[in-house]
């Protein structure tokens, strides 16, 4: 596995952001927890490999005391790219006083909830039908997900981060 290093996006990574989100998301919005976002107008991390190369992204906003991470996505799953990219979101988190690290993701998305719980978040919530309510937004958004299950709800997960340690 190459070495991966994150930063924040700056101008020179709007094509490979551009190709990515329309990758996963069929382009800059997504609909969740009943709200669009167009991934472009929140604060971006992106990660590339030790040559240079784009690995992968994450869009992430202040919400409710945390870091929401409101899109993960590597061009290669397996690659690193999505761990350093939750490490570096981590450090954001912290560094803006946040008490937790959240996220959302769908019913469908075994390999999302694996990778989540893997590093720690826990389901805290299930919103049953918030996909069913998000087609009426974002029509495209399929009804069939990963592994033929029937896309219709949101799980979101958390994890609580330490509080800053005390001055001495």
């Amino acid at each position: 596995m190459a070495s991966i290093q994150v930063r924040p996006a700056g101008p020179g990574d709007h094509a490979d952001l551009a190709a990515l989100h329309q990758r996963e998301w069929g382009g800059p919005h997504v609909v969740v927890h009943d709200t669009r976002y167009d991934l472009r107008e929140l604060p971006t991390l992106v990660a590339v490999d030790g040559a240079g190369g784009f690995a992968g992204a994450l869009v992430h906003r202040a919400a409710g005391g945390g870091l929401e991470v409101v899109s993960l996505a590597a061009t290669t799953p397996g690659n690193g790219a999505g761990s350093a990219l939750m490490a570096a979101a981590e450090v954001v988190a912290t560094a803006a006083g946040a008490d937790r690290l959240w996220l959302v993701t769908t019913n469908d998305n075994l390999r999302a909830l694996r990778f989540y719980q893997r590093r720690g978040l826990r389901i805290v919530a299930v919103d049953a039908g918030a996909v069913d309510r998000a087609r009426a937004v974002k029509p495209t958004i399929p009804y069939l997900g990963e592994d033929d299950i029937p896309l219709h709800d949101e799980l979101r997960l958390e994890r609580r981060l330490p509080a800053p340690a005390a001055a001495s």
